[in-house]
């Protein structure tokens, strides 16, 4: 492994898959203003499926000496994204939700990990959450543009962390956490690997939306 902290390491080795995100026709398109708010009402569904496989590990892993330093009360997002789709899809939303295939396969993964494997549920933690505190808030901003919602109200509260004063000093702390993270050599190789996997499903669930959405010309 390098000699450079462990979280500059993560995010190197995953940066090509990050950029893949960034590009994905889906997103381009949403961010574009070539979609109506139907379409981030139904990318907002995928994340709930994806943040209760996060959220709902997180209690039995409290006490791990791995997997318990990330687990910080201020990060959690279920109660936002519920309040979201309350706004977006309207009365009567949890009937109506239901997570796409490759959506049911990265919670699955999410899940498998966290019980079974800290570190590697550190991997998906890291990916997401450190992701909502940085290129999440250009989401929020242009989905307050496009479909005049409120700011930092529901709709986008999942991307508002109210509880976080001081984000970049947030941001730190945690990568100050990953370059602690008391595992092995071998051990990190494997979470640099789940990271790249992580995204990977974040990518997958990308693709699933761009059926249902196709990419405009």
């Amino acid at each position: 492994m390098s000699t450079s902290p462990f979280s500059s390491v993560i995010r190197a080795a995953s940066q090509d898959r990050h950029t893949e995100a960034e590009q994905a026709p889906f997103m381009n398109d949403l961010l574009g203003g070539r979609f109506g708010m139907n379409a981030f009402a139904r990318y907002t569904e995928q994340l709930l499926f994806i943040y209760r496989a996060l959220e709902d590990s997180a209690a039995a892993l409290e006490g791990d000496p791995v997997a318990g330093p990330f687990l910080r009360p201020e990060l959690r997002r279920v109660a936002e994204l519920e309040r979201d789709l309350s706004r977006l899809l309207g009365e009567g939303w949890r009937d109506r939700v239901a997570p796409l295939p490759a959506t049911e396969r990265y919670a699955a993964r999410v899940r498998e990990v966290a019980a079974s494997w800290p570190a590697g549920y550190v991997a998906h933690h890291y990916t997401r959450y450190l992701g909502d505190l940085s290129g999440g808030q250009v989401i929020r901003r242009v989905a307050e543009r496009l479909w005049g919602l409120p700011s930092k109200g529901d709709g986008v509260r999942f991307y508002v962390f109210e509880d976080i004063g001081n984000p970049a000093a947030f941001k730190r702390a945690y990568r100050a956490r990953l370059d602690a993270l008391p595992v092995g050599e071998l051990e990190k190789r494997r979470v640099v690997e789940e990271c790249r996997s992580a995204f990977a499903l974040n990518n997958a669930v990308f693709t699933d939306l761009g059926t249902l959405f196709p990419a405009t010309a």
